[in-house]
């Protein structure tokens, strides 16, 4: 069978010429005689590989030296716990919840301390980004949270929020790597790499030094502490070697491409085939206010169940495929990564053109 478009939020497209370069290193990686997937954590072929991957993250989103890069397990959703665990000196933190995803880390955090919902999109089944220029910052706030884009929804924070000079916390799992990123605007960055970055199984945390300390919540597991992570080079237990290496190699695709300026750009391009489409389309219509559009996830329905259900069946017999909308949305969502060729949004045009003709 020939390769589909996958539009899945994650795990999610990986670029063709990666996963090209792994199948042709799977048996044998550059002489060692073994797979990466068989490979010592501390032999000396790995620390090259995790090594090269840091300094070429490093590189693409010019990250400070006065940050860390960890390479960690349990996801974006480990992170929930992580960030107060290791933050929230004063227990209580401000949390604007514009999603799924930003509701649970909120929800998480109040079994920490006291967790401030000071901003939501709750209200409009999270179609749009709150006004964030003049929130109502908590004092005694330890951080200030939020999910820049929404994968689920398909929005995303144009301008980031007033914190007030408290430290804000960024989950980006779902824009990681997709334009320029100023880091040094953060005290921590993190993202699940399963969307934008690589295979499932890994979180990427870029953490500011001084927030890493030994001063944690009391009883917080060894693992869950930043400290640990940072002594060790991200090698305190074993980590996920394959996944490292996967994302070693998109980083140095994005380079190859022309780095995050020119992935903001194509992105950009992509984006607005399908954005263009569904404001002319009598049909389908986009579910987010215009501003607020992310570039990576687009949601958007028919406004009839039926119709939703034959066009998501109908567009996975012609090769476009994982394009059902997330249950508490409905209809269809085209996520259209980084990896995702501007083809496959022509594809998906054509075939949303086609669909509309013979069905209204």
């Amino acid at each position: 069978m020939s390769r589909v478009y996958n539009f899945s939020a994650g795990p999610a497209v990986l670029p063709e010429e990666v996963l090209k370069e792994a199948q042709e290193e799977m048996m044998d990686y550059r002489g060692t005689g073994m797979s990466v997937m068989e490979m010592s954590h501390r032999s000396k072929a790995f620390d090259s590989i995790i090594q090269e991957a840091e300094a070429d993250l490093r590189d693409l989103m010019g990250i400070p030296s006065n940050y860390k890069v960890l390479f960690l397990q349990g996801g974006a959703s480990l992170q929930f716990a992580m960030i107060p665990m290791n933050l929230m000196k004063n227990k209580v933190a401000d949390y604007i919840v514009t999603g799924q995803w930003a509701k649970k880390a909120w929800q998480e955090a109040s079994k920490y301390g006291k967790a401030n919902k000071i901003a939501s999109s709750e209200d409009k089944t999270f179609s749009y980004i709150p006004d964030c220029s003049d929130l109502p910052i908590s004092p005694d706030a330890d951080y200030v949270y939020i999910c820049e884009n929404n994968t689920i929804y398909g929005t995303k924070y144009k301008t980031l929020p007033d914190t007030k000079g408290k430290t804000l916390v960024a989950d980006i799992s779902s824009c990681f790597l997709s334009e320029p990123v100023d880091v040094s605007k953060y005290g921590i960055i993190y993202g699940g790499v399963q969307k934008n970055v690589g295979p499932a199984g890994m979180v990427i945390a870029i953490v500011r030094e001084d927030l890493i300390t030994e001063d944690v919540l009391p009883g917080t597991p060894t693992m869950m502490q930043y400290k640990t992570h940072a002594d060790a080079n991200s090698l305190y237990n074993t980590p996920n070697c394959y996944c490292i290496y996967m994302c070693g190699k998109v980083f140095k695709w994005l380079k190859k491409m022309g780095g995050l300026e020119a992935m903001k750009q194509r992105n950009e391009e992509k984006a607005k085939l399908l954005y263009d489409y569904l404001d002319s389309s009598k049909m389908f219509h986009g579910t987010v206010v215009k501003e607020d559009r992310s570039l990576m996830n687009v949601p958007f329905v028919t406004g009839d169940k039926e119709l939703d259900a034959k066009f998501v069946a109908e567009a996975a017999t012609a090769g476009l495929v994982n394009i059902k909308g997330h249950r508490t949305v409905g209809g269809m969502r085209a996520s259209i990564y980084n990896a995702m060729p501007k083809e496959g949004v022509e594809a998906l045009v054509a075939f949303m053109k086609k669909f509309e003709e013979e069905n209204l």
